[in-house]
């Protein structure tokens, strides 16, 4: 077997991918992102050693958070682009052992083989492979933890990235990042050693969540309440989907005056709650839903569509010429927008002309939806909403943040969200919301009853709300207040957000459709006996535990 693959909820079986990804990653891709990531652990093995004799890292920081970025679910599908950053990480790991040698710093010990190994072709790269992916560790349990902090730091490394775009850096953040990555290498540590540091790694979750709030918040302004147009207009348009805040700003500046709307897709929507976007009129509205919609509303659209970050599937033949990507999102033969130079913005132009030639999107809904309820806009209501508690009018919070995806059981979410009594709220974050964000579910004394933040990250703002909501009532204890956690997971960011509010202390986390495949059971057992966390069965019956 030369491809093993757990790492996203829909993983074949709930156990593994071994053909072709579920996401449509096939099995070189698969093979060239296990090596990559091998040789990433790699440079961080020799980062770790430059930090401590005070040598610059800048180039390695950049490229270790970038190059996890690139393996995360959905985000990369190339197997020339993995093949090109093997090539670059192993000239980048010698580079810099080099110039430990030449500061005069020997590398004491027996140094871990990815940190020494090296190769020259594609078949020296698929023949290392094979031999260093995810079931090359033996013992079950060493094994999930292993790939438990992985994940964590590749959504880490998500977050770090869209923050640094922006002009903001942690260094404590890409030393923790490259200080696990090798910590996976060192066949010493105990199953104990590895739960400390996965707890470790949530610790460090929730301050790359809380700098690429300041982020985004210090650039765009507070998130604010405001009702997003699901509908169309008649012009010409295009479509931004993913993440990043950045490539959809240059979009707007280079699309103004052209005749051209700009439109939102899945995890962009949370843009439209910043002020700083408001100003442009053409910046129209939201077209569709969650991700794993795209190949019949990428088709409907009409227009060109470009994805910024991680939630692509392979596109249809249908509508793959209007497909665009940039930054780390790749996939064989479509078109690519080259990373912005120094100083300089990305050149968004071709993407423009051709929107110029394309029909208006064709309508698939009518209306309007509300969001904006990030930790700033929240707590300006504190009042209002304790009030409500404390009249009885809100008995209790639920959190549906997380991600959305295909499976059927993920009806689960919109029937929960149907069959909650009228006085409870949910909080959300992520693309899970589009479960139920479009459902008359009212409000609470005007307080809507779905209370949305932002994207995924921005279940940074719902701890601070539930911290916030601990001191207001004087509580010990974050678990004492009436809110629940139901959240659902597909990816790597999901993982690094669970840890983060294991971190934070919170217990008796739910998380579904399933339990991630790559819990062995004493891992699992582990967060069970520790922070309570468990899975979904019916809605009938989670309702009637939740609210007892």
């Amino acid at each position: 077997m030369s491809m093993f693959c757990f790492q996203c909820q829909e993983t074949a079986k709930g156990t593994g991918c071994t053909v072709r990804g579920v996401c449509g990653k096939p099995e070189d891709v698969a093979t060239m992102q296990d090596l990559f990531i091998y040789v990433l652990k790699g440079i961080s093995f020799y980062a770790l050693k430059a930090k401590e004799a005070d040598l610059p890292t800048a180039k390695a920081d950049k490229f270790i958070m970038e190059g996890l970025f690139s393996t995360i679910t959905n985000v990369s599908f190339d197997k020339s682009s993995f093949v090109q950053k093997i090539e670059a990480g192993l000239a980048l790991r010698n580079e810099i052992r080099q110039e430990l040698k030449t500061a005069g710093i020997d590398i004491l010990g027996t140094l871990p083989d990815a940190a020494t190994w090296s190769g020259k072709s594609e078949e020296d790269f698929f023949k290392k492979a094979v031999t260093v992916g995810v079931l090359a560790t033996i013992n079950e349990d060493i094994r999930s933890l292993r790939q438990l902090i992985t994940y964590g730091v590749k959504g880490m490394a998500a977050y770090a990235d869209h923050a640094m775009v922006l002009g903001f850096e942690d260094q404590l953040i890409h030393t923790f990042m490259q200080k696990a990555l090798a910590a996976t290498l060192n066949d010493t540590l105990t199953a104990d050693e590895l739960v400390a540091l996965t707890l470790e790694t949530g610790k460090y979750g929730v301050d790359v969540m809380a700098l690429l709030d300041k982020a985004n918040t210090n650039t765009y302004g507070n998130p604010e309440i405001t009702n997003v147009s699901i509908g169309v207009r008649n012009n010409p348009a295009i479509l931004i989907s993913g993440h990043d805040f950045k490539d959809l700003e240059e979009l707007l500046i280079q699309t103004t005056g052209s005749g051209i709307d700009v439109y939102t897709h899945g995890e962009m929507l949370p843009a439209h709650y910043y002020p700083a976007f408001k100003k442009y009129a053409h910046f129209a509205g939201n077209y569709g839903n969650a991700w794993w919609k795209q190949d019949q509303e990428f088709a409907s659209f009409n227009g060109p569509v470009l994805m910024t970050t991680n939630c692509l599937i392979p596109p249809k033949d249908s509508y793959k010429d209007r497909v665009y990507t940039t930054g780390v999102v790749a996939y064989p033969g479509l078109q690519h927008i080259p990373d912005r130079q120094e100083g300089q913005a990305k050149d968004f132009s071709a993407l423009i002309e051709h929107a110029k030639k394309c029909a208006s999107p064709v309508e698939i809904e009518k209306g309007k939806i509300v969001g904006g309820f990030a930790h700033n806009t929240v707590l300006s209501l504190a009042d209002k909403v304790i009030a409500a508690i404390k009249a009885g009018q809100i008995k209790k919070f639920f959190v549906m943040a997380g991600c959305d995806g295909r499976m059927k059981s993920r009806e689960y979410y919109t029937e929960f969200a149907k069959q909650l009594p009228q006085d409870t709220v949910i909080l959300t974050a992520g693309c899970a919301k589009y479960r139920y964000n479009k459902l008359p579910l009212g409000d609470i004394g005007g307080i809507p009853r779905v209370l949305d933040a932002g994207q995924c990250n921005d279940s940074y703002s719902l701890a601070v709300v539930a911290l916030k909501l601990k001191e207001a009532f004087g509580l010990d204890d974050i678990n004492e207040l009436p809110i629940t956690y139901n959240i659902a997971w597909y990816e790597q960011k999901a993982v690094i957000v669970l840890l983060a509010l294991l971190h934070l202390g919170v217990k008796n986390i739910h998380l579904g459709p399933t339990l991630p495949g790559f819990l062995s059971a004493n891992v699992a057992g582990v967060l069970v006996d520790k922070f309570g966390i468990g899975g979904i069965t019916s809605v009938k019956d989670d309702l009637k535990m939740f609210l007892a």
